[in-house]
């Protein structure tokens, strides 16, 4: 931990040698939980009304999916932050603890001592909490135990690394997740990326060809703005928002679970119920102008 201009910061810090010289990557993890909060987040009314469901929910798995820095772990902070309130007995076990939340138990992992994910779980289920929140699901043994705590009556916060929500469903499977339990236990998954904020101070408004307008689904001459840079910003961008790819678990996706339908069918049911894409999503902050769709779809497919 270090202290620098009266704040605390942890760092996450990872080294490789390359050939020319050793490539260092620090990720700076602050106790600041000031932009915490669902209202923060960036969702639209709508995912804003999905996710609050995802809070309100008595048991289940709701599980936050993305690359590392997605922004997965504020995601789940915030809805803990939400359901968090006296008489509510909330357990966390991660690796390591980013934010302290008072009023939460918190339990930061150490694999060499012999406390791992899949050990601290069970230790948890022995003290009768009501919500779980659970850094990662990396591996069969926390998968199962995951499953297992919704199914007996816990709501449980995770992550999963998949590259779009329906993607869960075959990433469960390959953990040797059966698809009733699947079916039985998700609740509702939220994908998500981090894009680049344009800078309001030097953003400028550009038009787009009619072909690439047609491709995207966009009206003729929307509104869009491209990153220019100032004194004020780097390279055009400050600060980052989410894009989200929420889908909850109705029952048409249940039986689609429990035939064995893979991610695609799954994903054709999900927008057919209304699911925004995170390439949706992203261009709906593009014609509102926080970025720019060349952060859209470079960060989308």
């Amino acid at each position: 931990m270090i202290k620098t201009a009266g704040r605390a910061a942890d760092l996450r810090i990872s080294s490789i040698p390359t050939t020319v010289g050793e490539k260092v990557v620090i990720r700076i993890l602050t106790q600041d939980t000031a932009a915490m909060g669902l209202d923060l987040l960036g969702l639209e009314p709508d995912d804003m009304e999905k996710v609050t469901d995802f809070c309100a929910v008595p048991w289940g798995v709701v599980l936050a999916t993305g690359p590392t820095g997605s922004g997965k772990s504020t995601t789940l902070y915030s809805m803990l932050e939400r359901v968090n309130s006296i008489g509510v007995n909330i357990v966390t076990v991660e690796d390591p603890v980013e934010y302290t939340l008072k009023g939460i138990s918190q339990i930061h992992v150490n694999e060499k001592a012999g406390l791992g994910f899949a050990t601290a779980l069970r230790s948890i289920l022995r003290q009768d909490p009501d919500k779980i929140m659970v850094g990662e699901v990396y591996d069969s043994a926390t998968a199962q135990i995951v499953i297992r705590a919704a199914l007996t009556g816990h709501l449980v916060l995770s992550t999963l690394h998949t590259n779009d929500a329906p993607s869960v469903t075959t990433r469960l499977l390959e953990m040797g997740v059966t698809p009733y339990l699947i079916s039985s236990a998700i609740s509702g998954v939220i994908a998500q990326r981090l894009v680049r904020r344009l800078c309001q101070y030097c953003k400028m408004e550009c038009t787009l060809p009619d072909n690439v307008c047609e491709k995207l689904g966009l009206p003729q001459n929307p509104r869009v703005w491209r990153a220019v840079g100032c004194n004020e910003c780097r390279q055009g961008y400050r600060g980052r928002i989410a894009i989200f790819e929420i889908m909850p678990m109705d029952d048409d996706i249940r039986h689609a679970i429990l035939e064995g339908e893979n991610a695609l069918k799954i994903r054709d049911i999900a927008l057919g119920k209304g699911m925004k894409t995170l390439r949706q999503s992203g261009i709906n902050k593009v014609l509102a102008g926080i970025t720019s769709l060349e952060e859209v779809l470079s960060t989308t497919l």
